[in-house]
């Protein structure tokens, strides 16, 4: 399966792995971003990504609503 991790506005990549960085530590995975993430169990990173789409998800709602 190809992967498409491309950032579709770049200039939000320093957003993008701020937020990441944030919620791995909220779910209690310090270091996350020094951490090699193969040495992570499945749930463990799939919890981060799940969390980024969340927030974000609710920040587009917001956003949308004039919020």
């Amino acid at each position: 399966m190809a992967r498409n991790n491309r950032v579709v506005v770049p200039e939000a990549r320093a957003a993008l792995n701020q937020m990441k960085a944030e919620i791995a530590s909220e779910l209690g995975l310090s270091n996350y971003e020094a951490t090699d993430k193969g040495n992570l169990t499945s749930r463990q990173n799939g919890y981060v990504g799940g969390y980024m789409v969340k927030r974000l998800i609710e920040q587009a709602e917001r956003s949308m609503s004039g919020k």
